[in-house]
């Protein structure tokens, strides 16, 4: 016969109030239904639990030695009811996210700061990576939402929002296209450029651009991060055609971001999870919160 936690519960109750009646009173039962669970549970662990009187009801020492387990097996129990109800109604929370490295920086910190203005009990793991590991990082369910770049999204993975980023030139203030309003493809291909690997989604979207070009650039370096992008350009090495987003521009006040004329340049911005795997509460919030900043942020626009 299993143990309940009913039953556990009435030996608690019975053997800290000492009285089958006031513990059946604390537990809304009569008591004769209290005097069956106290012997359904020792017909379960087939053996006594209490010294009963006509006037006391005393624990034996077996009682003794499994009260101290039980009682801590309620208080895990209360513990795990308590912070199931605190996630459920977004008193607390994990939320992981998987990101590229351009949309952590320039969004994401605004974006949790006002979400964790309204849900204090939020907290927040960020991964920011280049576009194919955060999607392996969604399928390995290491993360819960997705920001990638790119254009077609793998059938295992679900579409929440899809925007578009424009691009722009990163060039030293000395450079020859510094004065200029707007720079074409044609003024972008004369001069030495610094690249991302191509394994990130600004490379993907440029040299999809360059493709049609009249003639292709020279690639003087290639970085993995856009940091190192713009200290390159800084140190002369060539220009660099990055998101309208990227802040890492701004630590280099020798650098100025130049429009692109038509045909502009553009990427793919993603917002995805893992498909048949549900949000919690606190990262389904957050998703629509991070939405809502997408679609509210200066550069970007919403094509679906």
């Amino acid at each position: 016969m299993d143990v309940s936690l009913r039953q556990i519960k009435a030996f608690v109750a019975v053997a800290r109030l000492r009285s089958f009646t006031r513990a059946a009173e604390e537990l809304n039962l009569t008591q004769p239904a209290l005097t069956v669970q106290i012997r359904k549970l020792e017909e379960a662990l087939d053996i006594r639990l209490f010294d009963r009187t006509t006037r006391t009801v005393l624990l034996n020492r077996t009682g003794a030695q499994i009260l101290p387990v039980f009682e801590r097996m309620i208080g895990d129990l209360n513990s795990v009811v308590d912070e199931t109800r605190d996630v459920a109604a977004m008193k607390r929370g994990v939320v992981r996210i998987a990101t590229l490295p351009s949309v952590a920086a320039a969004i994401l910190p605004r974006t949790i700061s006002e979400f964790r203005s309204l849900h204090p009990g939020a907290s927040f793991i960020v991964h920011d990576v280049v576009a194919d590991r955060v999607v392996q990082h969604l399928r390995d369910g290491m993360v819960d939402i997705g920001i990638t770049g790119g254009g077609k999204i793998p059938p295992d993975l679900t579409l929440a929002f899809r925007t578009t980023e424009a691009f722009r030139v990163i060039v030293p203030r000395s450079h020859p296209l510094a004065g200029k309003a707007t720079v074409t493809r044609a003024d972008i291909v004369k001069h030495p450029l610094v690249a991302l690997h191509p394994s990130t989604s600004v490379r993907h979207a440029v040299d999809e651009w360059l493709g049609d070009a009249p003639q292709s650039p020279v690639i003087a370096c290639e970085a993995t991060y856009m940091t190192t992008v713009v200290g390159m350009v800084s140190a002369g090495l060539g220009i660099a055609l990055l998101p309208a987003s990227a802040r890492e521009v701004l630590a280099f006040p020798d650098l100025i971001s130049i429009p692109i004329a038509a045909p502009s340049l553009s990427r793919n911005v993603s917002v995805v999870t893992a498909q048949g795997r549900s949000l919690s509460p606190m990262s389904e919030g957050f998703c629509s919160h991070l939405i809502k900043s997408f679609g509210e942020w200066r550069g970007l626009s919403e094509e679906t």
